[in-house]
């Protein structure tokens, strides 16, 4: 059961489903640090087209990569891998981990300072009668609660690297969401802790989530620090093991 608050914004969502077509965030919105946009993309919607219709949802969830941070996969330069991540603001990033789960991330900064978020986990609101059969034997937070869970119920793959999020046309859009503030007013407060399963770096403190969705991922409910989204940063510390992503 949710709890009621959450409920509450989650119908209100859930009333906008049917939009013939999205706003999706300009160009400008990427084009500034990383770490800003992970905060204000929490309450968007991440959205992709199948045919005329669109499967997706809220970003509950995200980690920002910066230029000149260890756990980022710029950090030593631009590869044919990573290329997507130099630029320009507002392309996607999608690449393949563990050699088993797809990882998608907005691209920011301006062309050749390779910054991204990466989205984390979302709360899913559109055509959910298609993301279930992708996840056989998962439901509720299980559905999109993982930056590889979410991928494989949107079936997001290569494919889906290195396209503008910002186009009208494009088969994935970071949107707006009319009922954001309202949505964060209930689902908040924003909370940011160190980051996921990485080595470097790992306690800096560029994981942005809402601490009442249900849609966060587990491990980072428990070990995350619940802060205003008004108080300044300071990092956090804890043991997280794994590979660099993002």
């Amino acid at each position: 059961m949710l709890p009621s608050k959450h409920q509450d914004a989650t119908d209100l969502a859930r009333r906008q489903e049917s939009i013939p077509s999205p706003q999706a965030l300009p160009a400008s919105f990427y084009a500034r640090s990383a770490r800003e946009v992970a905060r204000d993309l929490l309450g968007c919607w991440l959205m992709r087209r199948e045919g005329e219709a669109w499967t997706g949802g809220v970003i509950v969830e995200t980690e920002a990569y910066l230029e000149g941070d260890p756990a980022s996969h710029g950090f030593r330069g631009q590869t044919l891998r990573n290329r997507a991540m130099f630029g320009p603001p507002g392309r996607s990033y999608v690449y393949f981990i563990y050699g088993n789960h797809w990882c998608f991330n907005a691209v920011c900064r301006e062309v050749g300072v390779a910054e991204a978020v990466l989205v984390r986990a979302i709360e899913p609101l559109f055509g959910l009668e298609r993301m279930g059969p992708r996840r056989p034997g998962r439901s509720g937070a299980e559905l999109t609660n993982g930056p590889g869970k979410f991928c494989q119920a949107l079936a997001i793959d290569r494919s889906f690297d290195d396209v503008d999020l910002t186009a009208a046309a494009s088969p994935i859009q970071i949107a707006i969401n009319p009922a954001r503030r309202r949505f964060l007013r209930t689902v908040g407060p924003i909370a940011e802790s160190g980051r996921i399963g990485i080595r470097e770096a790992a306690d800096w403190p560029l994981r942005f989530y809402l601490s009442s969705s249900p849609w966060v991922s587990g491990a980072s409910r428990r070990r995350g620090e619940i802060r205003s989204k008004d108080e300044p940063p300071r990092g956090t510390t804890g043991r997280r093991r794994g590979k660099a992503v993002g």
